[in-house]
Parts: structure tokens; C-alpha cells; sequence
């Protein structure tokens, strides 16, 4: 089974993630909140605050993908988005698209409070 851990307070990425939850089949994915993974995540070297930065997917055999990885992995899971991951997986497109991603995140976590907030609790501990 495919975890993946999302930012659960974030509107965009809940009705991305609630999108994929009503296509995907049943049994592929563990859908898991950041903010409720504090442990878990830790388990695997992931912060929260790196949680909530950007998308985290662990696969069956238990590699960690972040990012466009991480959604290449969701994608190719998925019926009519298959197409999707072979094309952003091709050399260039997908560094191009992680790049993307990368601004994208880290403009999405510097608007967000609880994102700022995790991020201070991480600098205090």
C-alpha cells in the first residue's frame, strides 16, 4: 500500500488529494494528514514542517518520494492520470516540473500560518 502524506489544512491540496481518494481504487493509498503524522513521519526522517512543505509518498517497497515524485507515484496508480506520469517523468520535463513544484511549495508554505508555525516550532526544539 502507498502512504501518503498531505497537508490536511491546506484547501488546495485536500480537494487535490479528496479528488484522487474518489478515483483511486480501493486499497492502493493510505491518505494520511501531516499534521496528525508527527510520529510516523519522524519515522522516516521527515519533519513537519517538510511535511507540509511538500507532498510525501512512501511506496510498497518503502522508498520515500517527494514532491513531483510523489505525485508521479499517485499518478501512475491512476487510471486516466497514467498518461500524466510517463510524460512528467521524462528527463527534462520532470526536473523542469520540479522546479515548478519547488517554487509553487515554498510560496504556498510562506502564505500559510500553520505552516510558518511548524516551521518556528521546529527552529525552537
Amino acid at each position: 500500500m502507498i502512504t501518503v502524506w498531505y497537508d490536511a489544512q491546506c484547501g488546495l491540496c485536500s480537494r487535490e488529494i479528496n479528488h484522487y481518494r474518489r478515483i483511486a481504487p480501493a486499497g492502493i493509498f493510505h491518505w494520511r494528514d501531516v499534521m496528525a503524522s508527527e510520529t510516523e513521519l519522524q519515522q522516516h526522517g521527515i519533519t513537519v514542517a517538510q511535511g507540509l512543505l511538500a507532498l510525501h509518498a512512501r511506496d510498497d517497497a518503502g522508498t520515500i518520494h517527494q514532491g513531483v515524485d510523489a505525485f508521479i507515484l499517485i499518478w501512475r496508480q491512476l487510471k486516466r492520470w497514467r498518461l500524466l506520469a510517463v510524460l512528467i517523468a521524462l528527463p527534462g520535463i520532470r526536473q523542469a516540473a520540479g522546479l515548478a513544484y519547488r517554487f509553487f511549495a515554498n510560496w504556498r508554505f510562506q502564505k500559510l500560518t500553520h505552516c510558518q508555525v511548524a516551521a518556528q516550532q521546529e527552529k525552537c526544539d
